[in-house]
């Protein structure tokens, strides 16, 4: 790997991860959730099949662009052979049984959509830690990074669900609820990763974060938030509720992607050299 030109005890940029990478994580963790808001939804037939296909495609996309990011795609395989140890594997091992499940729940068993959900969130969880898992990464290694993955991830595909809902009509009360509440809780363990994150990370990558926070906490929450209130409270005609559930859908999905986009292509500065203890000529170890 070619490091950059300020390679030595400052902070620099890590080269390993590209967006091809981040493709794995907005487009899976996105797919993932709505797995398991189509199960929450209570859906049955053309729209299930619809919601848990399209949440499959977009966990496949997500994989495919790690393929591609692969200096030697040919040996992908090989991937699912470590799963004691590397989260990477148990990732592929959760992705395939998910499929698995997902398939069998379109074909006819209904019942299996739940596995499928589950699945989704092991799936997820794999995401997170595999992410946490890079120590070298100030901003990855923070152990509050595992909920913020995943609660994310929800809400993308909650806010998915909300998007087809002018063509699927699929709303509920309790699902509106449900979305609110995950809005609500993503901008919360955003805001306490953050500031954990104080003083901690480089400042190029406290830049990103802090621009990824701000879609976070204003197009992706106040917006959303606002819209499933009205739509919970009977503000909105009936002939308007497709629309601004599909758009408060949209902004929290949008936010929620581009919030993961950022953490990996521009938050990934590493911490530098860190010597404890200097060397003095003359003096014992």
């Amino acid at each position: 790997m070619n490091h950059p030109t300020n390679y030595g005890p400052n902070p620099w940029h890590q080269t390993s991860w590209d967006a091809r990478a981040a493709g794995n994580f907005v487009c899976g963790g996105a797919g993932a959730g709505l797995v398991v808001f189509a199960a929450l939804s209570g859906a049955r037939g053309a729209a299930l099949t619809g919601f848990v296909l399209a949440g499959l495609a977009l966990v496949g996309l997500g994989l495919f662009s790690v393929f591609l990011e692969m200096g030697r795609p040919l040996r992908a395989v090989n991937v699912v052979f470590n799963p004691r140890t590397s989260w990477m594997s148990r990732e592929a091992i959760a992705a395939g049984l998910l499929f698995a499940a997902g398939l069998a729940a379109v074909a006819g068993i209904a019942q299996l959509v739940w596995v499928a959900a589950a699945l989704a969130l092991v799936f997820l969880y794999c995401q997170a830690r595999l992410l946490q898992a890079s120590k070298g990464i100030p901003a990855w290694r923070e152990p509050l990074l595992v909920p913020l993955v995943i609660v994310t991830g929800l809400t993308e595909g909650g806010g998915l669900l909300l998007l087809a809902l002018p063509f699927t009509g699929i709303v509920t009360s309790p699902l509106l609820t449900g979305f609110g509440l995950l809005l609500i809780a993503r901008v919360l363990v955003w805001r306490a990763y953050r500031r954990r994150l104080e003083g901690v990370v480089a400042r190029g990558a406290g830049a990103a974060l802090d621009r990824a926070g701000q879609m976070l906490q204003l197009a992706g929450t106040p917006v959303p938030l606002a819209l499933v209130v009205a739509l919970l409270a009977g503000w909105v005609p009936s002939a308007a509720v497709p629309l601004l559930a599909a758009l408060a859908g949209l902004s929290a999905a949008f936010a929620g992607s581009y919030f993961k986009f950022t953490l990996v292509t521009r938050a990934g500065f590493n911490q530098g050299f860190a010597l404890a203890h200097l060397p003095v000529r003359g003096q014992p170890r």
